[in-house]
């Protein structure tokens, strides 16, 4: 018997079950089938322009900083206006996400944008976000190469783009829009979760940024 048959058996013995329960096994295989939504809190059930101002606002309150914009043809010049205003160098990490390479990055003449997973010497990614959770403030981020997920968390600035449309009120529908896109078997590997910029209190209960991650979490929401 194998370790893992072994710590299985035991807690089947604690739940007075055997390994023949053909009621519990179908129950088992109903709940894997169907993926049934947990409770999903009155503040994530709001529409329209409410549901987008509640996510920028959950988000600020997180400390991230927000900017909206009118189209996705704006967001190159957002990018290079936020490089400025924190005084960092025109260069920025991105993954090969079809609608980031659709914007006219060229027209930003001093821009400098590098293609791949990040490197320890970039300072600022950019990534395009899969869905946003309005009652949280949280975007969502499958791993792959369209946005890599060591442009989440190598460089010290991450700029992320969600487009306004993608912001539900809460994880449960953005969870059933995952699987509807990716399917049984086909799940990404890895969906990050991203709430404000990285942060731990852990060391003499002393907010530190940039702990795990990026210090600093700038998001643009496309309107258009």
């Amino acid at each position: 018997m194998s370790g893992r048959e072994a710590i299985l058996g035991k807690l089947r013995a604690a739940a007075s079950v055997s390994t023949d329960d053909a009621a519990r096994r179908e129950a088992v295989g109903m709940r894997l089938a169907k993926a049934p939504r947990g409770l999903i809190p009155a503040r994530g059930q709001v529409d329209g322009e409410e549901r987008i101002a509640l996510f920028c606002r959950m988000a600020e309150a997180v400390t991230a900083t927000v900017e909206r914009v009118e189209t996705a043809d704006d967001v190159p010049k957002s990018v290079t206006n936020y490089l400025r205003s924190k005084n960092l160098a025109p260069s920025v990490r991105m993954g090969d996400d079809r609608r980031l390479k659709r914007m006219d990055w060229a027209s930003q003449k001093s821009l400098e944008v590098k293609r791949g997973r990040a490197e320890p010497e970039d300072e600022v990614g950019v990534s395009h976000a899969f869905a946003a959770v309005a009652e949280t403030g949280t975007v969502a981020l499958p791993s792959g190469r369209e946005n890599p997920t060591t442009v989440n968390f190598v460089p010290d600035h991450h700029i992320i783009v969600i487009d306004a449309k993608d912001i539900a009120g809460d994880l449960e529908t953005v969870i059933s829009r995952l699987r509807r896109k990716f399917g049984r078997g086909e799940m990404p590997r890895l969906l990050n979760l991203i709430t404000g910029p990285s942060r731990s209190g852990d060391i003499e209960q002393t907010m530190l940024l940039g702990a795990h991650g990026p210090r600093a979490l700038h998001l643009i929401v496309v309107d258009g």
